[in-house]
């Protein structure tokens, strides 16, 4: 008899929206334009905050006029977004109160990028300006299962970067972590590295037996 259906707390960018060229675009267009390392910022910047990047790769005088830079591109760069291979198939599959979104980004634009994928915004969407600490805080993670009314070690995080993969650990859960962004040997603190989303509901029972 297989375990009960746990919660499942999704990052969205590279776990649900393939939002890899409009990223990689952005990114490579303030570098030129701010003259900074575009290569540095790409290893760096997936699944964290980008108030906490810029500071990292450009001039300090410049950092608010980069955000806003960002924010612009962003927004514009929806035809640049898809769903990730299986992400509308699994999230008709869940009943809406058992999985949440939990990002890096602003609750407006990761909204908005969810839409554009042709992906459903779930009740529960904890954002970059809903916390304090962004990934690889838990603070993010801790509060949505809160908020689903779910205890920590009954729920599965599903990451595709290294600052998500160590929020989710560090906040108690099951870490499932997809290879769309960063290679297998970069995701080394899950607790399964999986190559297609679509295989993720196998890991469910032993998720849940493992934790138990």
């Amino acid at each position: 008899m297989p375990a009960p259906e746990p919660w499942v707390l999704f990052d969205i960018d590279g776990t649900l929206v393939d939002s890899s060229r409009l990223i990689e675009q952005v990114w490579r267009e303030v570098a030129a334009e701010f003259e900074a390392d575009p290569e540095a910022i790409l290893a760096e910047c997936h699944g964290r905050r980008d108030a906490e990047i810029v500071p990292m790769f450009f001039r300090p005088p410049d950092v608010p006029a980069v955000l806003a830079r960002i924010q612009e591109l962003e927004a514009a760069g929806g035809d640049l977004l898809s769903p990730v291979p299986g992400a509308p198939e699994l999230l008709a599959s869940l009943a809406p109160g058992r999985w949440a979104a939990v990002t890096s980004g602003p609750s407006g634009l990761m909204t908005g990028r969810l839409r554009a994928a042709g992906l459903p915004v779930p009740a529960v969407l904890v954002a970059a300006d809903h916390v304090e600490h962004g990934k690889p805080h838990p603070e993010g993670y801790l509060a949505a299962a809160r908020a689903l009314g779910a205890a920590p070690e009954a729920c599965v995080v599903v990451e595709d970067a290294p600052a998500g993969v160590a929020a989710g650990g560090r906040a108690g859960m099951f870490v499932a972590a997809l290879t769309t962004t960063h290679p297998a040997d970069r995701l080394t603190g899950a607790d399964v590295v999986l190559d297609r989303l679509v295989d993720l509901p196998e890991v469910w029972s032993p998720a849940r037996s493992g934790r138990s």
